[in-house]
């Protein structure tokens, strides 16, 4: 069976970033940067300013604060350069504020700085000994494992598991540290449509998700526009932005009351998630949130440090082969030099065989497939007009007749060797016949009732397997770079 795609388009579709909703364990406040009058509130706002939100919209937020507009303004401006949680008094009560800013609005996030005493979280102690370690960790899984026993230790929470997406938007877990309150799901893969392409593009805005107490009542904004977009407010950036309600349904399911998702970014790009998960609420104050934030950016660089090491370490080898290739080519020959010699295209390009078409002469080695499927990829190079480097691993899905060799190709690596005449090298990879553990059936990740309006999703996590054949190992992006080299060097060579 081949692998399947689960990332949902339909949920990927889902404005969860305009849901106009928020938690209430805070409160929003957005003013007109022109003149820092409030333009929209949540409906908790009373509990803050005293005031109901139709009485609250229009009137200047430091009227209603303790400090001076100009101390107002340097406190704002601190919370939005340095992403940090400053203090304010807020009709008499001492009030945690986290500020973002936006094109024509702030956007002020409110909590009672006494509500989150004693806080759940170990604090910055706790996190400078997890930096300190993870200093000495220069292997990937160890800083993995590292990271979520000092989370769990940090938060006192039943559990936390470090999952990465794979090239599908599927994320396995490949950590975890949990009490027995919480299923184990180490090696547990989930299909991408548990984290929708719209939520992964959130997580590039925002690096956390906090959702302490999947039980809590929304908090709508009000007046329903935002008077100066004149469209829902973008709550992309908010910690208290409102949750839809299949998420909740999936933490009811998956017996977790609060939550927490921590961000971790390799190269720009979302390169898994920490999930953070407790059976009874849990509670973390905006500060915690901030500095927990600015952990994930120490997760982040520590791992990608980790990977950009060990590639750099693969391609430092793999040029060094290429280079050598070359030499042998230089002195005995192209098939000589690529397939005879101790060092060959099979140990630069991790395969298990190797074709050289040129002419009507075929050259082989390793274990190649039979002759009558090596002339039928002949024939199809011709009829496609390969004239690039061309890579599959899942060779079936575009050459019917490789499902008859998978065992021997279901990888093709294709370097031309001619501008204009039909030589290849063409190398094969075997199957990697891989038993996949999804958590739940992933086919059934989203269901509609009857009518198609309302929508759940699957009840049960119990493990669900899956296995995928014909597929091979893929090949790196590095390989195709080295490929395109060997066939810019063959091609000159013959010349």
């Amino acid at each position: 069976m081949r692998k399947a795609n689960f990332d949902s388009e339909f949920c990927g579709n889902l404005p969860i970033h305009h849901i106009n909703t928020i938690q209430p364990y805070g409160a929003v406040v957005l003013l007109d940067k022109h003149d820092l009058r409030i333009i929209q509130v949540s409906a908790n706002i009373a509990t803050y300013l005293d005031l109901e939100p139709q009485a609250a919209v229009g009137t200047v937020f430091v009227t209603h604060i303790l400090e001076t507009r100009e101390e107002f303004l340097m406190r704002l401006e601190e919370s939005v350069r340095k992403k940090i949680t400053v203090e304010l008094t807020v009709s008499g009560k001492p009030i945690r504020m986290w500020a973002t800013e936006h094109e024509l609005y702030y956007m002020l996030e409110l909590q009672l700085a006494q509500q989150n005493n004693p806080s759940q979280f170990g604090g910055l102690q706790q996190v400078r000994q997890l930096v300190a370690e993870l200093d000495a960790v220069d292997e990937l899984q160890e800083a993995c494992d590292l990271i979520v026993r000092n989370i769990q230790t940090m938060l006192d929470i039943d559990g936390v598991m470090m999952y990465k997406f794979d090239a599908d938007w599927n994320g396995k877990v490949i950590a975890e540290s949990k009490t027995d309150a919480l299923e184990p799901y180490l090696g547990v893969t989930f299909p991408a449509s548990d984290v929708p392409r719209q939520a992964r593009e959130l997580y590039l805005k925002n690096p956390i998700r906090l959702i302490p107490d999947r039980t809590y009542t929304p908090a709508r904004l009000y007046p329903v526009i935002n008077p100066l977009t004149n469209a829902f407010t973008d709550l992309s950036a908010s910690f208290l932005r409102g949750v839809a309600d299949v998420h909740l349904e999936y933490m009811a399911n998956m017996e977790v009351m609060g939550s927490m998702s921590l961000r971790v970014i390799h190269n720009g790009k979302l390169w898994g998630l920490i999930s953070c998960n407790h059976s009874v609420p849990l509670d973390l104050s905006f500060e915690d949130s901030a500095n927990l934030a600015l952990l994930t950016n120490v997760i982040s660089t520590k791992i990608s440090s980790i990977i950009n090491s060990d590639e750099y370490q693969f391609v430092s080898n793999l040029q060094q082969d290429r280079n050598r290739i070359i030499d042998q080519v230089y002195k005995s020959g192209v098939k000589s030099g690529t397939l005879d010699d101790e060092l060959n295209v099979l140990d630069l390009f991790r395969a298990t065989a190797a074709v050289i078409y040129d002419g009507n002469q075929r050259y082989v080695k390793g274990e190649t497939p039979e002759a009558s499927f090596l002339d039928d990829v002949y024939l199809w190079l011709q009829a496609k007009e390969i004239k690039q480097v061309y890579a599959t691993h899942n060779l079936a899905s575009v050459i019917e007749e490789a499902m008859h060799v998978s065992d021997q190709a279901s990888g093709m690596l294709v370097i031309p060797l001619s501008g204009s005449e039909p030589n290849y090298m063409v190398c094969f990879r075997p199957e990697v016949v891989k038993t996949i553990e999804w958590g739940g059936n992933p086919h059934q990740a989203i269901n509609f009732d009857v009518g198609g309006k309302t929508y759940h999703p699957r009840n049960s996590f119990k493990v669900w397997m899956e296995t995928v054949s014909q597929t091979a190992m893929p090949w790196h992006e590095q390989e195709l770079q080295i490929a395109n080299s060997i066939r810019s060097f063959l091609i000159e060579h013959k010349h």
